[in-house]
């Protein structure tokens, strides 16, 4: 029998210090940029119109963060989560240089930690990823922890290896774009007046829009960004799984409450960070997904008197509205309806 096809990598095969370069670097098109706005509807200017980034003296609409983190994402799931049964966090995320359409992106991922479950048919792993574009230039690294089911329950345990890593970037280590000019930002084509003096730390949003997920429409992302994660697509094995059917991946989640975000938060433009995330439960094609937000910190950045930072936490729940802003009890239980734990920092103009 051939043996030609690839079965994923599966948690015994995972070694500390391990590289993996990942297949098909991907270049970006207009269309690309084009589907993302139909699956979500963003609304943020600067990623929206070539002419309001070049009045803020980018050469165009830079691609939406989130679209950038996908691909860069998509690429590591055949070697690193093929065999996964859940995504379990991200930290350490810094979005370096900006990435445009035409541009080709790749990805190469390091194992930095490993930890077998106490069950013995699964474990976690915690790889670092760097996506670059041509020439090198890396435009996102981040970490992320998965568990990877065993296949063989009897492989011996490797020594556990659980990497410290920080609550949030530290303000200092976010990178501003290069050439970026705020004195020709229009709040009205932006769509806000409301800059980040304007903000208070604690302050919360409850973002009001909403959308119901279709399962074509998380099917058409997931392959958008070439990842092939089974529990995805395959509805003849997952009627078999833990939950019956197909679960929606989580970054499709992040980006629906990232585009309800703009509603309250549209000057918010670039992300800077993404400090951690959790994903809290799974959600499934007819689940209606609603966002919360609260500003963790404002920060001034290093040498810039027009940008300011904001450390967020965006809360994605399902099927209930955002009025009471649901998160966790007092024992710190989550509230049964959230699905999405998500602290990131963006970059927001300063009041002039």
């Amino acid at each position: 029998m051939s043996t030609k096809t690839n079965p994923g990598n599966f948690f015994e095969d995972f070694r500390i210090g391990m590289k993996i370069i990942h297949a098909t670097p991907r270049t970006i098109t207009e269309g690309d940029v084009a589907l993302y706005t139909a699956l979500y509807g963003s609304r943020f200017a600067v990623q929206s119109s070539n002419a309001f980034a070049a009045a803020i003296g980018l050469p165009r609409a830079p691609l939406d963060d989130l679209l950038l983190f996908h691909l860069v994402f998509g690429k590591t799931v055949p070697d690193i989560s093929l065999n996964a049964i859940a995504n379990l966090g991200y930290a350490s995320g810094r979005f370096h240089a900006l990435a445009y359409p035409g541009d080709t992106i790749r990805t190469v991922s390091e194992v930095i930690g490993l930890k077998e479950n106490s069950n013995g048919k699964t474990g976690t792993v915690y790889v670092r990823s760097v996506g670059t574009k041509q020439g090198g230039e890396t435009v996102l690294e981040y970490v992320r922890w998965v568990m990877v089911r065993k296949q063989d329950p009897g492989a011996p345990p490797p020594e556990p290896v659980v990497p410290e890593l920080p609550q949030a970037v530290p303000v200092a280590d976010l990178i501003v774009p290069d050439a970026l000019d705020l004195s020709g930002y229009d709040t009205d084509l932006a769509g806000s007046a409301y800059f980040w003096d304007d903000y208070e730390e604690g302050e919360k949003i409850d973002h009001v829009d909403a959308m119901t997920v279709e399962e074509s429409d998380h099917m058409i992302a997931t392959r958008l960004y070439q990842n092939t994660a089974k529990v995805h697509f395959n509805q003849h094995t997952e009627k078999d799984g833990r939950f019956g059917k197909r679960i929606v991946y989580g970054g499709h989640v992040i980006s629906l409450a990232r585009s309800f975000a703009f509603n309250g938060l549209a000057n918010a433009f670039k992300i800077a960070a993404i400090n951690g995330g959790r994903h809290v439960a799974p959600i499934f094609a007819g689940d209606t997904v609603y966002a919360w937000s609260q500003v963790l910190s404002k920060d001034a950045l290093p040498g810039q008197t027009d940008l300011g930072a904001l450390r967020l936490r965006l809360v994605a729940v399902k099927d209930q509205d955002c009025a009471a802003f649901p998160y966790r009890n007092q024992e710190g239980k989550y509230d049964p309806a959230v699905v999405l734990d998500f602290d990131y920092t963006v970059l927001i103009p300063r009041k002039r």
